[in-house]
């Protein structure tokens, strides 16, 4: 049996770019699960069981930054990736304060995106997150 592929959670409320990004990372290897409102990110995020998680910005019941603060309240560990459409900076930095460890502004090409999930998980050590 291979290594167990990268386990993402991608949140996006947009269903066409979720099911875009989900298909470039299954490609490249990853297992992505995707939800696109804060609800269900927070029942899966809890079983802990993720490599990296990916948000929005905003969401239909919240934002990514308080999803991000209630993430950061029981799982400090794993990296937090923003993927919005909002660009000012006041976004970028709400995002980072609330513990996010990286920022892409929409639209991205995929090999950036790539990059920076592959640096991400590599920051977070490979773990298995299933131990």
């Amino acid at each position: 049996m291979g290594p167990l592929k990268p386990r993402i959670l991608f949140v996006e409320d947009h269903e066409d770019t979720r099911d875009f990004i989900a298909l470039v990372l299954q490609e490249s290897q990853h297992e992505v699960a995707t939800t696109d409102n804060i609800g269900d990110t927070l029942k899966l995020a809890q079983r802990g069981n993720f490599n990296l998680f990916i948000f929005d910005s905003l969401l239909p019941d919240g934002s990514g930054v308080d999803l991000c603060k209630q993430i950061r309240s029981f799982d400090q560990q794993t990296p937090i990736l923003f993927y919005s459409g909002l660009a000012q900076e006041k976004d970028v930095n709400l995002a980072l304060n609330a513990g996010a460890q990286a920022y892409l502004i929409k639209p991205v090409e995929v090999p950036q995106l790539l990059q920076a999930v592959r640096d991400l998980i590599a920051k977070e050590g490979g773990k298995n997150p299933r131990d």
